[in-house]
């Protein structure tokens, strides 16, 4: 059977509006037009798709089951017309993105501020999850890409490597660890650890590092962001595991040292991550083709 599009549109304003005049008056047709169209329908279909009442129309139950899928198909419509608008010039739209704080702030800002530089009127929604709740976002629908802590798996999502990760340990420099150095997993035990909370990717990558040598980790504080474990091992608190990357510049003025650990922790990665199957949309594309 043929579809007539125009037909389904019909269709799906008079069941939201519950009345054909209203469903006229949204496609800017006459009510006749709207009648004769739906007969059509319904005669194409062989079911009764509504009924009248007082008030309007009400959709048959075979209406109900037909509506799903109209609204469904006609969104899909819909998101298609905007894509080809955004292809055309990129001044309108929007890019979601889920990321933790840290890698907004040390990995994904500056290719922000280029990508916002270059398109002004797309606005940029960024929203601050951990690794696995990025990923569930994504897998929701709600983001459009996310930036994550490799390694990572799942097989809805496509992860893509970017920039490398090291991960070293960290404290003040009179601290008595750094004359002890190189210092192996289980003597970690008897100096005070600071690590990341549990339920983040990179909590998970440090503890079975360790587990698989035999060490379970025990931290004395658990904190929130990377930022705040260099701040609190450069106050004295006791050694932290932090990117090299992130607290270069602690590392650089003498706040903070870094004490070599046998074995040395292997090298991870920032992971860009997209659902599998599904094409980004224009704006998305755009600001991806940034990304290392």
């Amino acid at each position: 059977m043929e579809v007539n599009l125009e037909w389904y549109r019909v269709f799906y304003e008079a069941a939201k509006t519950g009345s054909l005049t209203g469903a006229a008056e949204r496609l800017h047709i006459t009510q006749p037009a709207v009648s004769h169209t739906l007969k059509q329908l319904e005669a194409t279909l062989g079911a009764a798709l509504f009924f009248r009442t007082t008030k309007g129309v009400r959709l048959t139950a075979e209406g109900e089951a037909l509506f799903g899928y109209v609204q469904q198909a006609l969104g899909m419509v819909e998101a298609g017309e905007r894509t080809v608008a955004d292809m055309r010039q990129l001044t309108r739209g929007e890019v979601h993105i889920g990321a933790s704080d840290t890698l907004c702030k040390h990995y994904l800002l500056p290719y922000l501020e280029k990508f916002h530089r270059d398109y002004p009127e797309i606005r940029i929604h960024v929203t601050n999850r951990t690794t696995p709740e990025t990923i569930a976002l994504l897998k929701e629908g709600a983001i459009d890409f996310g930036i994550v802590n490799m390694p990572a798996a799942d097989p809805k999502v496509d992860f893509r490597g970017s920039a490398p990760i090291q991960d070293i340990l960290v404290g003040r420099p009179d601290d008595d660890a750094v004359a002890q150095a190189p210092l192996s997993l289980e003597r970690l035990a008897s100096y005070p650890l600071l690590m990341l909370e549990s339920g983040g990717s990179t909590r998970r990558f440090l503890d079975d590092f360790a587990l698989r040598r035999g060490v379970r980790l025990r931290p004395d504080f658990e904190l929130g962001s990377i930022d705040l474990l260099a701040q609190f091992a450069s106050g004295g608190f006791g050694l932290a595991f932090v990117p090299r990357q992130y607290v270069e510049a602690e590392l650089r003025d003498g706040r903070l040292v870094e004490i070599a650990i046998d074995p040395p922790l292997p090298e991870r990665r920032v992971g860009i991550a997209t659902l599998r199957g599904v094409p980004p949309s224009t704006a998305a594309k755009r600001l991806l083709g940034l990304l290392p």
